[in-house]
């Protein structure tokens, strides 16, 4: 694994050119300058629209205005991931967040103003002015959340607190990427060194047990240190999602964060309910590892490595590149002719250095183009996560190229097909490549981790994000100790009595960021059930829902999320594709016994 103590040490095609989007800080700052005159302009608008001209006028300014902030808010934030500790990086994020803050309040006015028209006269300016039509649909669509929107003045106040209600979010962040000091482990030459979450994600795939447990001790020491703390962030992270639905007059926290994809709460709830119906196979998979890794006692340290030993891969980013491309094949010419170019583009920021953001993600830039940030280190598990992040970043290109701005941006809801879908061709690819028996059956077993980890966790972590915002909506207390009761629940639930509850596992809430985005990771489960469709027809040649997929990702949200996947042919109003997918999990956990 290449390692490196410095970012000036990192070859520059391995890192992002931010110069796509601004060429030096000064162009920056004069886009920012000309966002607070717009903002300005668009306030003036308070009270003076009334005819489909002036309507005309105001939109296409806030249009362009979304465009230039979409610019400016990417390249603060991409700043501050490239090294967190960064002081002048966060300077210019919080201006872009305050900037955000002014355009929502010179905004405020308009939904209360459009849902106080009657849809009669919309419709007659609809009529006058030929250049609405453009915007008919978001016009319309505005309709539906009439019964959600306040009053002008409430809107307003309400967009002023955003960074208020936003605080234990950035507070989070900074606590678990700036600040946080993991206990020391043991390097191969005996010396006492500093746990990073690179070499954590390598040590508890380490064959050596000692190992393992060594560095699960030391990577949850401060979260049970800092319990208290990150409690309450989360605690007031969730009684905000749950104050903000009842100002709204949203039934509940789980159905505001479902209105904007128009997604029935039942989708939610059946995924909870048919996973946990199907639980067995999963339960099966933990009595299997214990026993093929021929352990008294299986601990949370134990499920991550690979129960085939002695295999190793070294897999270089330029080799995980070039095999990613061969893997996805199957969608086709033009698909792979963009992936390959993203590379030498500078899309792609490669490796970890102190003090970037962990983790992995897609940023799409309207009218520049994706970035994508990677912490590679050269094994299986990056390789993933290089498909699955790609995956994403083709999306952003697909719907970016192909949609006009106001339907460009594709919902949450739907991204994680695209990126699955990657992972599971890769899958596939990498299965029907090996002819070595062994190698072939450590592969198996990282799909089946990988399934268990993208389906049956997150579908926890749903489940907990719902019993926990169920709480604050019947006021009642959230603190550490009501979320490690909650979560070790559900660990014992979701995984099995085959495992030994050490006291760190009831902790584990305290180490998700995405516990921050209300009722997120739940799409991880449903687009992976979606993914599985897809990719079985994809691979059997049907060239139909290969076209209907590629359509898929140029369609951004030119409709919503559920009517997309029916166009491919996946349906999650029905339970059908969880059960398809389950029932794939249980043939992969049978197959995997007998080898």
């Amino acid at each position: 694994m290449i390692t490196y103590s410095s970012r000036n040490d990192v070859p520059e095609i391995e890192k992002w050119k931010l110069e796509d989007i601004y060429n030096s800080q000064k162009d920056w700052e004069a886009d920012v300058k000309a966002i607070e005159k717009i903002a300005d302009v668009l306030r003036s608008y308070d009270g003076k629209i009334h005819d489909g001209g002036t309507l005309l006028s105001y939109l296409t300014e806030s249009e362009k205005l979304s465009f230039m902030f979409g610019k400016v808010s990417a390249y603060a934030m991409l700043q501050v991931d490239i090294d967190t500790r960064e002081s002048s990086a966060q300077s210019i994020q919080d201006r872009a967040k305050q900037l955000g803050v002014k355009i929502s309040s010179s905004t405020a006015f308009f939904m209360p103003f459009l849902l106080s028209l009657d849809e009669s006269t919309l419709k007659a300016y609809l009529k006058e002015e030929q250049g609405l039509k453009y915007f008919e649909k978001n016009l319309l669509e505005a309709y539906r959340y009439k019964a959600h929107v306040l009053t002008k003045e409430k809107e307003e106040l309400l967009s002023q607190l955003g960074e208020a209600l936003s605080s234990p979010s950035h507070t989070y962040s900074m606590i678990n990427n700036a600040d946080i000091k993991f206990g020391t482990v043991t390097n191969d030459n005996g010396e006492k060194v500093e746990l990073t979450r690179g070499m954590y994600s390598k040590l508890i795939e380490d064959q050596d047990r000692t190992k393992r447990k060594e560095a699960y001790k030391a990577y949850y020491q401060p979260y049970v240190q800092l319990k208290n703390s990150i409690a309450s962030t989360l605690a007031a992270a969730i009684k905000n999602n749950v104050t903000t639905a009842k100002i709204r007059k949203y039934p509940s926290a789980l159905e505001k964060a479902l209105f904007s994809d128009n997604v029935p709460k039942e989708v939610y709830e059946n995924l909870i309910s048919t996973t946990k119906e199907n639980i067995a196979p999963l339960h099966r998979y933990s009595e299997i590892r214990k026993e093929k890794l021929g352990l008294k006692e299986l601990h949370q340290y134990d499920l991550s490595v690979p129960i085939v030993q002695g295999v190793e891969q070294k897999i270089g980013y330029e080799t995980a590149y070039s095999t990613m491309l061969n893997a996805l094949k199957p969608l086709g010419e033009e698909y792979i002719k963009i992936l390959d170019s993203f590379k030498n583009a500078r899309y792609i920021d490669v490796r970890e250095t102190p003090g970037k953001r962990s983790g992995a993600y897609n940023l799409g830039v309207y009218g520049v183009h994706p970035y994508v940030l990677l912490n590679h280190h050269d094994d299986l598990s990056s390789l993933f996560t290089l498909a699955h992040e790609m995956g994403h970043a083709m999306h952003s290109h697909f719907s970016h190229k192909t949609q006009p701005q106001n339907t460009a941006k594709y919902s949450i809801f739907v991204a994680e097909v695209a990126s699955t879908v990657n992972e599971v061709l890769l899958i596939h690819y990498l299965l029907n490549q090996e002819t070595d028996e062994t190698m072939r059956w450590y592969l198996l077993n990282h799909f089946i981790d990988k399934f268990k980890g993208t389906l049956f966790t997150q579908v926890m972590f749903a489940d907990f994000e719902l019993k926990t915002h169920e709480k604050a909506e019947q006021g009642q207390p959230l603190n550490a100790q009501v979320f490690s009761e909650i979560y070790e629940e559900l660990f014992r639930e979701y995984n099995g009595d085959a495992i030994i509850f050490d006291e760190e596992v009831k902790y584990g809430w305290a180490r998700i960021p995405h516990f921050y985005r209300p009722f997120y990771v739940y799409k991880y489960a449903t687009g992976f059930a979606s993914a599985i469709h897809l990719a079985d027809r994809i691979l059997k040649g049907d060239e139909k829902t290969l076209a209907s997929y590629i359509e898929f990702l140029k369609s951004g949200s030119s409709d919503y999320p559920l009517e997309l996947l029916k166009k491919t042919g996946v349906d999650l109003t029905s339970p059908e594709p969880i059960q398809n997918a389950l029932k794939q999990f249980s043939d992969l956990v049978e197959e995997f016994s007998e080898m």
